[in-house]
């Protein structure tokens, strides 16, 4: 562990991890701090406590994505070409706001400083608990505000998975994980707008016994969203009742991992 990379291991055949947690700016320069650090995944790895105690792996960077975002190609490219989305080390936010403007060296002074070694600690505990299991499922957590125009029409589903069109899992993992959030009651989609950053499609590999599945959740789940955020009013800490709707539907979702994996 470093002071910006928390590991906890677990022996369970499940990786949870939280790349946009983070909102340590490191230094950097940004046209505004707090914009640079609105579109953060507000308290995510607090909305999965759940996950430790069935002895999964979590891993979570401190790092703010405007930083660098863990969850895109390091090389630059687009995972949705032709869509509005945000870069390696993004040059707006999601509403499309200006937030820097970077040189090609510092690019790369970011990528070797965070992207590597996340990702590097990332590989080495899906090949840690490959050596014992014959499936790993991971399962990469996420929030993102509920409307965003920009980036999406209307109100997104409550629940939104992602396997890169059935490609990062097994059909029947992506079928318990959509069978669990259909039986909430709540809407959801698979493959919709959010169809799996890098994290999900480097990794997924069913063949090779590592199952890779993206959750986004629409923040309403657990927060008041206001309609408009401002520095007076976001972030919103969670909700207790939402709460106590939403973890026990990410409780079943990460058990049907587990069941999927086989522990």
């Amino acid at each position: 562990m470093t002071d910006w990379l928390h590991i906890t291991q677990g022996d369970a055949p499940l990786v949870v991890a939280f790349p946009h947690t983070g909102t340590d700016l490191a230094g950097c320069a940004f046209a505004s701090d707090w914009l640079a650090r609105r579109d953060a995944d507000w308290w995510i790895d607090e909305v999965y406590d759940y996950a430790r105690t069935l002895g999964a792996t979590t891993i979570r960077t401190t790092i703010s994505r405007s930083v660098i975002d863990v969850n895109r190609d390091p090389s630059g490219a687009s995972l949705y070409p032709g869509m509005a989305t945000t870069g390696l080390c993004p040059k707006e936010t999601f509403d499309g706001e200006p937030l820097q403007t970077l040189a090609p060296d510092e690019i790369e002074r970011r990528r070797l400083a965070y992207h590597a070694p996340y990702h590097a600690a990332l590989a080495a505990e899906i090949a840690r608990l490959r050596g014992g299991h014959a499936r790993v499922v991971l399962y990469d957590a996420h929030s993102i505000r509920s409307v965003i125009p920009r980036l999406f029409d209307g109100e997104l589903p409550m629940f939104n998975i992602g396997t890169n069109e059935g490609t990062t899992c097994a059909p029947e993992l992506e079928a318990a994980i959509a069978q669990v959030c259909a039986a909430s009651g709540e809407s959801h989609v698979v493959n919709g707008r959010f169809k799996g950053g890098w994290t999900t499609r480097h990794y997924g590999d069913p063949a090779g016994g590592v199952h890779a599945v993206q959750m986004e959740l629409a923040m309403r789940a657990y927060l008041a969203e206001p309609a408009n955020p401002t520095p007076d009013n976001w972030p919103p800490r969670p909700d207790p009742r939402r709460l106590a709707t939403l973890q026990p539907v990410l409780a079943r979702v990460l058990d049907a991992c587990l069941a999927f994996a086989g522990d």
